[in-house]
């Protein structure tokens, strides 16, 4: 049997509390000593009636539907003992033993990662603050790690992503439920440009208690956690809370005087507990020196994740870089056919749809035509960059342009030609 197994079967004893599982392999000596361990051996180490009776539970059928689960959507599962398994994370107190995740692997021990929250019910004037913040952040190379809630958290979310940044969510449930419902193509396009984060195996619904133990994780992968506005009995100051608490700096937005809205981020200025900002530089300034050559300079365009880093630090495996790839000649177009158009499917132009289409998202769409490409095809047929590639794909399916297939396959419902010129 192997140690995920183990872990499998000792990480779902509901009585367990966060961090618990971790203390308790350490102490026993690893989940399979837990698991063999003898009533008197629980006993012994004091732990209650209620998880005594749920270790004495041997049966593994559990752990295997989980495998089975993860093995089917695509998410791996990384334990405490893993390298792969973030130090940060591994120095909280009350650190996850396993983290399910979909998408790419980020290092976060080695780039600059930056936690974004905020209230779910935003103003105007937030909602301004959080766009600004995503994509700044995004092109100066950091990554957004934030929930996926409806408000500030998704905001700040679809703002990193369309400015090609990388980003991480932080989830209260399984991987597998989707909520809120809003945020629906979020769990969708997250896993292409970063990562979906759980320690919640798949099936398990997002109940209310979930989310303030998740934003230790929030906190805990993060340099910095930056509240953009939040009342006074706002979750964010749960954040906030939690990541002074992991000696992580704190940084926050001031909002109008007397505004409800803004009266928690106001607080904790107001209590030295967080920085005044106005600027996602105003963070980065703090972590350029520690960290260099994984921020970009403001006026070009951000970096995203890649296999390499960039030359100016150490090489170090799965660092941040801009990589680009080799221009490759493009074949020759075919004729087109009106036989050949795929039932269902019409052709269109640029002109017809005037939507302000990037050139890159235009040399996607054309190269696409009537086919189904994954994205390491279109990077080897268009010549563009695997950044650019995943920054129209992902535009062009939050528009509509694009739908995605089993297998990270990408087919347009409109077939694009080149317009005819004018005589």
């Amino acid at each position: 049997m192997s140690t995920l197994t183990y872990w499998l079967w000792l990480t779902t004893r509901p009585s367990l509390k966060p961090g618990e599982a971790a203390r308790l392999a350490d102490r026993f000596g690893g989940p399979e000593k837990v698991y063999f361990a003898d009533p008197a051996e629980y006993e012994l180490a004091g732990l209650s009636a209620p998880l005594r009776e749920e270790l004495a539970a041997k049966e593994l059928d559990w752990p295997e539907r989980i495998l089975e689960d993860c093995a089917r959507l695509g998410i791996r599962i990384l334990t405490i003992q893993d390298a792969e398994y973030p130090e940060r994370l591994r120095q909280i107190d009350t650190p996850p033993a396993l983290l399910y995740v979909k998408g790419r692997a980020i290092p976060f021990d080695e780039l600059v990662t930056i936690g974004v929250v905020g209230s779910r019910n935003a103003t105007p004037y937030g909602k301004r603050i959080a766009e600004e913040l995503g994509r700044d952040l995004a092109l100066r190379g950091a990554v957004l790690v934030s929930g996926i809630a409806q408000g500030l958290d998704s905001t700040a979310l679809r703002s990193a992503i369309e400015a090609g940044g990388t980003v991480c969510s932080v989830l209260g449930g399984g991987i597998d439920r989707v909520y809120p419902v809003t945020s629906e193509d979020l769990f969708r396009i997250v896993p292409q440009v970063g990562a979906l984060i759980s320690e919640y195996p798949p099936g398990t619904e997002p109940e209310g208690w979930h989310f303030p133990v998740r934003n230790r994780l929030i906190s805990g992968l993060s340099l910095g956690v930056a509240a953009v506005q939040a009342g006074e009995r706002s979750g964010t100051l749960i954040t906030a809370r939690t990541a002074l608490d992991q000696n992580r700096d704190v940084f926050a937005f001031p909002g109008p005087a007397g505004k409800r809205s803004c009266a928690g981020t106001n607080l904790l200025i107001q209590r030295g507990e967080a920085k005044l900002i106005q600027s996602a530089e105003d963070i980065l300034v703090e972590y350029e020196g520690l960290y260099p050559g994984r921020l970009t300079d403001p006026d070009r365009e951000g970096t995203l994740l890649t296999d390499e880093p960039p030359q100016a630090a150490p090489p170090r495996r799965g660092t941040a870089a801009s990589r680009p790839l080799p221009v490759r000649p493009q074949r020759p177009p075919e004729p087109e056919k009106a036989v050949d158009k795929p039932e269902g499917r019409a052709y269109s132009t640029f002109k017809d749809q005037n939507e302000g289409f990037t050139e890159d998202e235009k040399q996607i769409l054309l190269t696409l035509g009537e086919r189904t490409l994954r994205p390491d095809d279109l990077v080897e047929e268009t010549g563009l960059t695997a950044s650019q590639v995943l920054t129209a794909l992902t535009m062009l399916t939050m528009r509509g342009f694009l739908k995605e297939e089993p297998g990270n396959r990408f087919l347009a419902p409109l077939i694009f030609r080149e317009e005819a010129p004018e005589e």
